[in-house]
């Protein structure tokens, strides 16, 4: 059994300021990193980091940052017999500024992601039906990513969709009975049930709101204030890992990277849930994307601390 990703893929362009500029603002920074990105990517690297084999379905374009894209993830160890070269297309792009907080503001321009469709899940049927997880994001055309999540669902998969970017309103109920798990963070639980939770109990509440529009397992992500759950088989709260932050591009998709390979290797849902808050907590402690994504041996020391 594999993880299968049907996503984005990116070159980043990260900046590092000692804070993000102002509107109209220009400022020095101490550096930059150009590196793998998109969330479908990170995603998938942040699996494959873990142990896991990783399917991972997506387009580029005939340029250079496609030729990084593919080399880099394929150093990872990722098979890139799913990602398309699209000829007319042009490769995903971030840029992205990074302040010294750790905190950071991304311009996306999709390129060939926005072109994925069902095509790409005619394409890559096989690796959907035999995958016991599949990941999906809001990078790529939703109808697409719907399609791939039916698909995996018929063959038996648990279907994890993390709604970032945030939904501009909420999900009509097809999409909560084509998935099986949301993580929303703060912003993206505010675009679905109306108002964004703060802490542990407005977090659970918010949970709970989503239970009832029909999410199976609500995953509630507070960043340095923990993580709320609210499913079937477990409800509760996962405190926040004690980390010094340095940039927190890669926590989103690294805690969804973890929470697969846990829930790949059969752990419980809290066990799976503290696991990839683990995931998504040490890389804050590395820049970039993709690369900050942490080794299975270094989540495993963070537990144990």
């Amino acid at each position: 059994m594999t993880v299968a990703v049907f996503g984005s893929i990116n070159t980043d362009v990260n900046a590092y300021l000692d804070r993000l500029p102002k509107p109209g603002e220009t400022l020095h920074g101490s550096g930059y990193k150009i590196g793998l990105g998109g969330k479908g990517a990170n995603q998938a690297v942040a699996v494959r980091k873990l142990g896991s084999d990783v399917k991972f379905v997506c387009r580029i374009g005939p340029d250079i940052f496609g030729d990084t894209a593919i080399n880099e993830i394929a150093s990872y160890g990722v098979t890139t017999d799913l990602v398309l070269r699209d000829p007319n297309g042009s490769t995903g792009l971030a840029l992205i500024n990074v302040g010294a907080d750790g905190e950071n503001a991304i311009s996306l321009i999709g390129g060939s992601n926005m072109t994925l469709d069902e095509t790409d899940v005619a394409r890559s049927k096989t690796a959907l039906e035999n995958a016991k997880i599949l990941l999906l994001q809001m990078e790529v055309p939703f109808a697409a990513s719907l399609a791939a999540a039916r698909v995996a669902k018929a063959g038996g998969a648990t279907v994890i969709l993390d709604p970032a970017p945030a939904p501009k309103k909420p999900y009509p109920r097809e999409v909560y009975d084509a998935v099986d798990v949301l993580t929303p963070n703060e912003l993206e639980t505010g675009s679905l049930v109306g108002w964004q939770p703060q802490n542990k109990e407005e977090g659970l509440k918010a949970a709970a709101e989503l239970n009832a529009m029909g999410v199976k397992i609500a995953i509630v992500k507070l960043g340095a204030k923990g993580v709320c759950v609210r499913g079937l088989s477990w409800e509760g709260f996962i405190p926040p890992f004690k980390v010094t932050p340095i940039d927190t591009v890669a926590a989103g998709d690294s805690f969804n990277g973890g929470l697969a390979y846990a829930l790949e290797q059969d752990m419980p849902l809290q066990q799976a849930v503290r696991f990839a808050a683990a995931c998504g907590a040490l890389s804050t402690t590395k820049k970039g994307a993709a690369a900050a994504a942490p080794l299975f041996s270094e989540v495993e020391k963070l537990l144990r601390a």
